[in-house]
């Protein structure tokens, strides 16, 4: 088994950028790394599972609740070095949006907690840029497939 710390290749993760009305939903990370941050919800896709089932049961595991999965937002790499500098995690992370679909929102094991913010309330959770640059390509897009349903 591939080890997430230290990894011997990089593991494929997934994101989910979740809206409910013009809100997102942001988590605090309960494990390593970025324990204690505010993030999206997300993790590592398992053996046999396509990335979009990941994202689904990810969502279900951190949060529970129901979500409709839309589209990719972004594919990018989060590299975490140790402080030697050796590549401690390699992420190659796969980032959805959905729509809420409801149910009841509650911060599960991997998660110490899970709210919904506006998006001008973003700055205050002190994202890491990358999380705040795919969550504003998600706005964009969203906002743009509601505007063509309608």
């Amino acid at each position: 088994m591939n080890s997430r710390e230290y990894p011997a290749h990089p593991i494929p993760g997934v994101g989910v950028i979740v809206f409910d009305d013009n809100r997102v939903l942001l988590i605090q990370r309960g494990k390593a790394p970025r324990r204690g941050e505010w993030s999206i919800p997300g993790g590592a896709v398992e053996l046999g599972e396509t990335v979009r089932a990941a994202a689904v049961r990810e969502f279900e595991e951190e949060c529970g609740g129901a979500i409709e999965l839309r589209d990719l937002v972004e594919v990018g790499d989060i590299l975490w070095q140790d402080a030697d500098g050796k590549l401690q995690y390699h992420y190659v992370i796969i980032d959805f949006w959905a729509e809420w679909r409801g149910g009841e929102l509650q911060a599960q094991s991997d998660v110490l907690d899970a709210r919904w913010v506006a998006p001008e309330d973003l700055p205050r959770y002190e994202l890491p840029p990358w999380t705040q640059q795919v969550i504003e390509k998600a706005v964009e897009m969203r906002n743009s497939a509601l505007s063509s349903e309608s």
